[in-house]
Parts: C-alpha cells; sequence; structure tokens
C-alpha cells in the first residue's frame, strides 16, 4: 500500500491563468494603440504564482482551484506539478476556459493586467470542503480574490493555522465582516489598501506613504496588516507595532509576480514560524529578486537563487 501524500505546510485557495504577455516601449494610456514585442504564454494566476512561489522555497505546498478543459489547463496543471505543488484539488470545469490575463510589460518593468477568469469564477465552496484535510493542516493557509468570495469564506473557516489573504484584486464592493474577522495578515498593496479603507481617490503612485499606510491599516478590522510598498518594500501593522522593513535596490526588469512571490516567501517564513517582521524582511528579498527575471512563473526564485540574484 502506499504512503499517504505528507500534508501540505502550505494550501493556496486560489487562481491559475495563462498570462498573454507583450512587451511594450510605455503603457498605453485609454484611446492609444502601441506597437509591441512578440507575444508570449506563460503560466500565471495569483494563487498558482504564490504556491510556485513557496514551493521553490522548499514547502510543502498544495492548491485548491479550477481550470478550463483545454491546452491552457493542461499547461498549468503540468507547470504546476513540475514545480513541486499537489493539485489533487486543482479540477478540471469542463465547457469553460482556463483563466486568462493580458499583461503589458513597460520598459521600466512596470505592467498593465486585464484578467479573464474563465474556470476561477467557478471555484466554490464545495471544492474547499472537498480539499478539507489540507486546508485544516496547513500551517498557512494563503488566498487572493482572484476566485468567488465563497471560496474565500470557505478556507477561512476550515483553516486551524494562520490565515494569510491578499485582498487582490482590490474588491469592488466591501469584504463580508466574516471574512476580515478570519483573516490573520492581510497584505494589500497600497492601492488595495486604500480600497478597503475606504479611499479609494488615493492611488498606487505615492499617495499611500508609509506613514499613511499605518493610519489606514489601523483601522481595519484586522490583527495584523502587511503593506507592500513595491520599491520601497513593507509596512508591518500589528497592534501598537508599525515597522518599516526596506526591500533591496535593485533595477527591475518585470514587476510582474513581484508581489507574488512577496506573498509566496511570507507564507514559507510563517510556516517556519517566522515572527511577522523577519517574515517581511525575507518576503522583500524574494519579492525583489522575482523582478530580476522576465516572467510570473519563471521569475520565483528558489531559496539559493535569492541570494544569487540580489548579489549579482
Amino acid at each position: 500500500m502506499a504512503d499517504p501524500p505528507e500534508r501540505p505546510e502550505v494550501a493556496v485557495v486560489g487562481s491559475a491563468n495563462l498570462d498573454l504577455v507583450v512587451e511594450v516601449a510605455t503603457i498605453p494610456v485609454p484611446g492609444e494603440t502601441v506597437l509591441g514585442g512578440d507575444l508570449r504564454r506563460i503560466p500565471g494566476g495569483k494563487g498558482a504564482n504564490q504556491a510556485v512561489a513557496a514551493a521553490r522555497l522548499g514547502r510543502r505546498v498544495a492548491i485548491i482551484g479550477r481550470v478550463g478543459d483545454d491546452d491552457s489547463g493542461t499547461l498549468l496543471r503540468r507547470t504546476l506539478t513540475s514545480a513541486g505543488v499537489d493539485t489533487a484539488n486543482l479540477h478540471t470545469t469542463g465547457g469553460t476556459p482556463s483563466g486568462t490575463a493580458l499583461i503589458a510589460v513597460a520598459e521600466d518593468g512596470d505592467n498593465a493586467i486585464v484578467v479573464s477568469p474563465g474556470a476561477n469564477s467557478r471555484v466554490g465552496a464545495a471544492d474547499v470542503a472537498e480539499a478539507a484535510d489540507a486546508v485544516a493542516s496547513a500551517a498557512v493557509v494563503l488566498m487572493q480574490l482572484e476566485v468567488p468570495i465563497e471560496a474565500v469564506a470557505a478556507a477561512i473557516r476550515s483553516a486551524s493555522g494562520t490565515v494569510v489573504l491578499n485582498p487582490a484584486p482590490a474588491p469592488a464592493e466591501p469584504l463580508p465582516g466574516d471574512v476580515l474577522d478570519g483573516v490573520d495578515v492581510l497584505v494589500p498593496n497600497q492601492t488595495e489598501l486604500a480600497v478597503l479603507a475606504g479611499h479609494a481617490g488615493l492611488s498606487a503612485l505615492g499617495d499611500v506613504d508609509a506613514e499613511t499606510a499605518v493610519a489606514l491599516a489601523r483601522g481595519l478590522p484586522v490583527a495584523s496588516v502587511v503593506v507592500t510598498l513595491g520599491a520601497a518594500g513593507a509596512m508591518v501593522v500589528s497592534g501598537a507595532e508599525a515597522v518599516h522593513v526596506p526591500a533591496p535596490r535593485v533595477t527591475p526588469v518585470d514587476t510582474t509576480a513581484a508581489g507574488d512571490a512577496f506573498c509566496g516567501a511570507l507564507a514559507d517564513a510563517l510556516a517556519d514560524g517566522s515572527d511577522l517582521v523577519s517574515a517581511a524582511e525575507w518576503a522583500v528579498r524574494v519579492g525583489a529578486a522575482a523582478t530580476l527575471r522576465p516572467g510570473a512563473q519563471p521569475s520565483l526564485p528558489t531559496r539559493a537563487e535569492v541570494d544569487s540574484l540580489l548579489d549579482a
């Protein structure tokens, strides 16, 4: 009789997308057409990216989600499996395309992304219930908002470990109270923090500085908030403590999966028992390293590559 699979250290409830990436000189403004480079097809999706990020850092990772019954779904599943992610609970949805992200990447590394959820929009509470053992046994349960909120809420109810929510993309409507009440660590970027705090007019172009981030984070009904600040690093706000964690200085090639690398690394450190500030210090290094190579999942570093990329 075969040995039962090892229980995951990190369970990810989230999306898997095929990224269609075009490099451009500058991101087009509304109404503008720009010419770009050759189209690249790269496995991505916030859930899959974060799962691969944690797996490449050495964690046992399981993903709960859905792909379509198409070539993209086959590619996404194969890529996750090859990265060491358990895909037993990555279901195939018949008659539905896999999630797709349309990504323009500028010469300065910035990007603009439009996502068609496809099969990701069919992830539900029943999928989480089917994966209840994996969710309940994981040291960290990591989620985003590219799947329906019902699945996120179900995972929060099933989790016994640390619940980490990356509220991306920024929600169009306020999150239900039972969702935020069950989150141990919220990981928004500047825009997502502003939206959650009811100040959507603030942008991610510098209006949410470290001081403002602390004030907004303390207004949320969550025990701990780690705000990602891009090149400025991250701000850890937990109770009376507010600690700025600077990021290594790098010249980015592509920032597409930097936030996902950060979240995967944060989960990696928390699963190892690190305190939140130490976990954020590790996460900013991994996030910075991920900007030094193009693509989403191809850019996600192994533990050994983090130092080699940053020291190069």
